[in-house]
This record gives structure tokens, C-alpha cells and sequence, in this order.
């Protein structure tokens, strides 16, 4: 009774987690890119929960949709700017890292 309870419970958890995605993961999947799929999005996901706070995964989400928005941001002397590219070029290395291996 105890393993299946177990299994039960890490059913539920595994899939409540994939119902609830990231506004990166979102964004990712609707994006018209070749080389998405719902694994690679995922794992962009994941790193981003480890790397970026809410503020700048929703910033960062926007890129998907506007490109030139991401050229804006990087090109800014805003401070605020700066310092958002800098962890997104960290997030985005990690997640060029962690993710290598999941291509569509």
C-alpha cells in the first residue's frame, strides 16, 4: 500500500508541475523557431528558475516574440538594463550548457 501511495503522489507532483509552465517555457513553445520542442522548452525552463528571478524571466520571455527587444535591452545604458543582460547571458550559457543534450 505504501509504494502506491508513493507512486501516486509522485504522479501527481510530476504532473502538476508540467501543467504549470514558465513564462519562458510558454513563450519558447509558441515561439516559430525549427529547433523548438516541448522537451528543449522545458529545460530552458528549468535553468531559468535556477538563474533569473521572476521579473527577468518575464522580461526574457518577450524576447521570443520581439528579437529587437532583446537588441534594445543589450544596447540600453539604462543600469537596470545592464545588470538584467548580465545574468541573461549567464542564464543563457547555463542553458546552452544544461540543455545540449534535448534537441528536438
Amino acid at each position: 500500500m505504501g509504494i502506491k501511495l508513493a507512486v501516486v503522489f509522485v504522479v501527481a507532483v510530476v504532473s502538476a508541475s508540467a501543467a504549470v509552465a514558465g513564462p519562458i517555457e510558454r513563450a519558447c513553445n509558441k515561439s516559430d523557431r525549427k529547433s523548438v520542442s516541448r522537451p528543449l522548452c522545458n529545460c530552458v525552463q528549468q535553468v531559468a528558475d535556477l538563474t533569473l528571478d521572476a521579473r527577468d524571466q518575464r522580461l526574457a520571455a518577450t524576447f521570443f516574440s520581439d528579437p529587437h527587444r532583446a537588441q534594445v535591452i543589450r544596447q540600453s545604458d539604462d543600469r537596470g538594463h545592464e545588470a538584467f543582460w548580465k545574468r541573461y547571458k549567464q542564464f543563457g550559457a547555463s542553458a546552452e550548457g544544461y540543455c545540449r543534450s534535448v534537441r528536438s
